[in-house]
């Protein structure tokens, strides 16, 4: 009779932790849905308010033109990110030497101090 309890105990124990396990993992892909559907819009809504003010369009935003920049100035700045990209990565030889490395003895691995060696 106190084997049945104890298995019924066991059982109900487990149902403890499914639905526990379940409800957490429910409610918090609930919450993350309700975050992404509602929050997430009103941050950006209030972070668009603070930072832009009201919404421009391109046509209502002029260029500032700044005379000494000229298109050789561009060239070079194209040309100097150009190069830095490209020495940034270095061409090797693509050759791989394998030398067998020399193996010490140690006594650690030897098979007459282990206990499974020595069989008196």
């Amino acid at each position: 009779m106190t084997h049945l309890f104890l298995f019924t105990d066991t059982l109900s124990e487990g149902y403890v932790i499914l639905v526990t396990g379940l409800t957490i993992v429910f409610g918090g892909l609930l919450l993350l849905t309700l975050f992404f559907k509602y929050g997430l819009p009103v941050m950006l809504y209030i972070y668009k308010i603070i930072s832009k003010g009201r919404d421009k369009k391109i046509k209502e935003i002029s260029p500032k033109v700044n005379e000494q920049f000229t298109g050789e100035m561009a060239a070079a700045i194209s040309a100097a990110i150009h190069m830095y990209l490209n020495a940034q990565h270095d061409n090797e030889n693509a050759v791989l030497t394998i030398k067998q490395a020399r193996k010490l003895y140690s006594p650690w691995s030897s098979k007459i101090y282990s206990a499974y060696g020595n069989r008196l």
